[in-house]
Order: C-alpha cells, then structure tokens, then sequence
C-alpha cells in the first residue's frame, strides 16, 4: 500500500505498519536479546518518527512565502494547517533549503536501515536476535519488508533532489516596504524592507531537529560494544 501512496502523512502511516512488525518480531522471541533490541527500536523509531514530522511541519512554515501554479495544491483541503500533503510538494525542495533536506533525507535513510545510521543498528539488533532463535523466514520476510519499504522512501528523495522546484517567492512580498508606529500613530519609529532570506525557524525546533539528526548520524560512535 504505501508504494501507491501520493500523500506523505499516509505513507509514513503504512511504514509505521512496517516498523511495528520489527519490533513485534523482537516481542515474539523471549530472550535477553530480543528484549533489548525491542527497547532500543521503540526508541530509535519514535526520535526518528519525531524529527520527521518536525521537520514537515518546518518545511511547511517555509513555503508561507512561495507561491505555486500547480492548482492541485491551491485545492488541498486544509491547507493552511498542514501545508504539506503531498509527496509532491517537496519537488525540488533541496534548492529552497538544503539544511532541511538534508536532515529529511538522513532521517528517512535511517527508517530505510542504512549504515551506519542508527536505524541500521536496530534492524541489525532485532534480525540478529531471530537468526539466534530459529525465526529464519520471520527474519527474510522482515528483510523483504525493508527492501519494499526503501522503495517508497526512496521516492520521497527522488522528488527533492531530482527536479527543480515549482515554488517561486509571492510577488507580493518581493518589493514590501513597512513601518512601525508609535502609539499615537503620528511617528514613524522604523522601517523596514520585507526579506524572504530573514525568514527563519524558531530556535527550539532547530536545535530539536539538530539534535535528533546528529543523534541519527553520530549513533555509531556512542555504541561502545
């Protein structure tokens, strides 16, 4: 289901599907083992799930000032809540904000299972503990999940980096000049020039996304085994 998917919140559910039968395979074996690798891919996956959608969220307050002439995004249902709805919608999105994209793709190569990114370390950790107990079509089936998985991941990538973006800045607001009253309203106190470039996220979420992204990244230098 989530090959044929077009919207991204519906795709990201149908993984999640995924990567809960990873760890109800961890369930399913009752050892040490297994415990542990069910313990560290719930918290992997819900700091890699997190970021994700902060960064959507992120993405979706940057394209306030775009513009599009796609009309199929002019006719999204609630679309000032959630801006990004579709697969789409993030065409070229690498040329608007590189940082973002970045972060987007480390944190989807980590669901796909990429070394040495810390999603790798907990399918390695589950798939090991099911070799161990004897689940070896469990284990091929698990494999053969991520592989299909990667597919759909990797078509969310594609959109980003491979075509050059449909958004342009709003023409309203290239040439917008302002100014800031006094009380009274009969003394200019400042003026201003309207710049797309002094648009930018608020402090907690970038340092929440950066956070969990060198986490993502940096995992292999933690693991002391």
């Amino acid at each position: 289901m989530g090959l044929t998917q077009f919207r991204i919140k519906r795709l990201l559910a149908y993984s999640t599907i995924s990567h809960l039968g990873f760890i109800l395979l961890a369930l399913s074996i009752s050892s040490i083992e297994s415990t542990q690798a069910f313990i560290f891919y719930l918290m992997q996956y819900s700091l890699s799930n997190l970021n994700i959608f902060i960064i959507l969220i992120a993405i979706g307050f940057s394209l306030y000032y775009y513009v599009s002439d796609n009309n199929k995004y002019k006719e999204l249902l609630d679309k000032n809540n959630s801006p990004i709805q579709l697969i789409s919608q993030l065409r070229g999105y690498f040329y608007t904000n590189p940082v973002l994209s970045l972060s987007l793709t480390i944190t989807i190569f980590s669901f796909v299972g990429i070394p040495p990114l810390v999603g790798f370390f907990a399918k390695q950790m589950v798939l090991s503990a099911a070799m161990d107990s004897g689940y070896i079509f469990l284990s091929l089936i698990a494999i053969l999940t991520s592989v299909i998985g990667g597919v759909y991941y990797l078509n969310i990538i594609k959109e980003i980096f491979f075509y050059k973006p449909e958004y342009k800045i709003n023409p309203l607001l290239e040439n917008y000049y302002g100014s800031v009253y006094n009380t009274k309203g009969d003394v200019i106190v400042k003026s201003f020039v309207f710049n797309s470039k002094n648009i930018v996220m608020s402090s907690p979420m970038a340092i929440t996304i950066s956070i969990i992204t060198l986490v993502i990244i940096l995992f292999m230098f933690m693991n002391k085994e």
